[in-house]
């Protein structure tokens, strides 16, 4: 009887960390540029992104345009890409003012293109 729970037991971890493992893997890398618009110079834009990235678990790159702007691009699994692409449209750094986030060329990838996420300058 012992054995047979035993048993059992082992199966249910063993099926319980296979589906753990599965819905990990399944879900997605994902890249994607984006383009901040608004007071997102000289308000430590760049610096705020970077950390927010970096704590999500992305990779990528930030930086200043000539136009005013900010623009980059995010890699990582698509929830936490969803999250900061979230956080980059609603808040940013504390002295922004976000007018728009325009998102582009989003694609599923196999493997991640950078190792950190890094400012630009």
């Amino acid at each position: 009887m012992f054995q047979k729970r035993v048993i059992l037991w082992s199966w249910i971890v063993v099926g319980i960390l296979t589906t753990f493992r599965s819905t990990m893997s399944e879900e997605d890398l994902v890249s994607v540029d984006y383009e901040i618009f608004g007071r997102v110079q000289g308000v430590f834009f760049r610096k705020y992104t970077q950390a927010e990235g970096k704590k999500l678990g992305l990779v990528g790159w930030v930086q200043n345009t000539g136009a005013g702007t900010v623009q980059g691009q995010l890699q990582g699994p698509r929830s936490k890409v969803t999250q900061m692409q979230e956080w980059l449209k609603s808040t940013g750094s504390p002295q922004s003012r976000i007018i728009k986030a325009e998102f582009m060329n989003e694609k599923t990838v196999d493997s991640l293109e950078h190792s950190s996420f890094k400012v630009v300058k």
